[in-house]
């Protein structure tokens, strides 16, 4: 069964992965790189200390702590699972698409990059909807191209990209309610020293 289903993630990536342009290499590949998001992220800043005020220092702790579980526990996964990327499989590494040399590390599942995006989208998402609406669709859009960024530069397996998007997604819903919960009690507080 396992190798069914490993066969069925190869061929899905060999198909993703080989949809490619120079154009898209380019994208694609910086696409991958946060530094590109940095306006993103300053904007995200900015509404989340509009909205939280003062408070916005809970949600970098809690975003701080979310993005050091995806990132650590990915690194154990990858450590304890030690499944090639594609682009060091033996069979397929000759007809992957690589762009611009960058091959990754040795071993790939999951997808770091995959949990830590879904992770911060989803985060975000749920602290700053209500809000602002518009937040739904740009955050998912960016962990999306996030995702699947790493299989389009042959570094993670369709399968390796769905592990890290469920894992990040239930690290950005677990943090985004406790952060919620140490908002909410910090408003509480300032209202009984108020009255």
């Amino acid at each position: 069964m396992l190798e069914t289903l490993n066969n069925i993630d190869q061929s899905i990536f060999l198909t993703l992965n080989g949809l490619n342009s120079p154009f898209f290499d380019q994208f694609f590949f910086y696409a991958t790189k946060p530094i590109v998001w940095l306006p993103l992220y300053l904007l995200i800043t900015f509404l989340a200390i509009r909205t939280f005020k003062w408070k916005t220092i809970t949600l970098v702790i809690g975003i701080a702590l979310m993005i050091t579980a995806s990132d650590q526990l990915a690194n154990l996964s990858k450590h304890g699972t030690t499944r090639l990327r594609p682009s060091h499989e033996p069979e397929i590494e000759q007809v992957v698409h690589i762009v611009n040399g960058y091959k990754g590390g040795q071993h790939g599942f999951y997808s770091g990059h995959a949990s830590t995006s879904f992770a911060i989208a989803i985060f975000l998402v749920l602290l700053l909807r209500r809000r602002y609406r518009w937040i739904i669709p740009v955050m998912l859009a960016y962990a999306f191209i996030m995702a699947y960024s790493r299989i389009y530069l042959g570094v993670h397996y369709p399968g390796d990209i769905l592990a890290g998007g469920v894992i990040g997604s239930l690290l950005g819903l677990g943090f985004a309610n406790l952060t919620d919960y140490a908002i909410r009690w910090q408003i509480k507080c300032e209202q009984k020293q108020g009255s």
